[in-house]
């Protein structure tokens, strides 16, 4: 529910508290991009939706993990991996509850021109809900998870001989997705924006 507006000194409050979260905000941006970050880190517990008109990935592999949520119990995930991505107008959006303001969302978009898109390498999705629609080539389903040989090599911790499937390539147009966590080891976001607005605004 939108909160209404307080006057000043709650605007000068939100500061306070937002500033931190988008330095940190930026500072992972910039960090993906020049390929600083490893694929492991622990999980807040807020979810976050992704949008996204295309994406064209080489090298896919999809199996099952478990994350935990900061301050709650585990839950299933299905991670998708890929060893190249580009990706078409990007879109993701998260929802903060700010104390004493309201909900808060931080929204970033990237890739808005089709002759500059988004670029990731070594990209790993936790992934609790996914629509889109979908073609793979070369697709092998049934694979044991750890026996794959498509896609970057799952993170520790998979079960031996859990199911997964992989392919030589993975394209998905008109993405709705609800994530735990994205990682890679390059991250290019061509054209980015950042932006707050008050109230629910998800990219979806």
């Amino acid at each position: 529910m939108e909160s209404q507006a307080r006057g000043g000194t709650r605007w000068r409050r939100f500061g306070l508290v937002m500033v931190p979260s988008v330095a940190a905000t930026a500072a992972i941006g910039v960090a993906l991009s020049q390929g600083a970050l490893a694929a492991s880190f622990a999980v807040s517990g807020q979810q976050f939706k992704v949008s996204v008109d295309r994406l064209d990935g080489e090298g896919f592999v999809q199996y099952g993990a478990m994350v935990t949520p900061a301050g709650g119990e585990e839950r299933p995930v299905a991670v998708s991996a890929f060893d190249h991505a580009t990706i078409n107008n990007l879109c993701q959006s998260v929802v903060l509850p700010v104390p004493f303001f309201g909900d808060v969302t931080v929204k970033i978009g990237a890739g808005s021109d089709p002759d500059n898109p988004v670029e990731a390498d070594n990209l790993f999705i936790d992934l609790e809900q996914l629509n889109a629609d979908a073609t793979f080539t070369n697709i092998d389903i049934g694979v044991a998870a750890d026996q794959t040989t498509k896609g970057p090599t799952p993170e520790a911790g998979v079960l031996p001989g859990s199911f997964a499937q992989q392919s030589d390539r993975a394209v998905l147009n008109d993405v709705r997705q609800t994530a735990w966590a994205t990682s890679a080891g390059t991250f290019k976001l061509s054209d980015l924006s950042l932006s707050l607005h008050r109230g629910a605004n998800e990219c979806f």
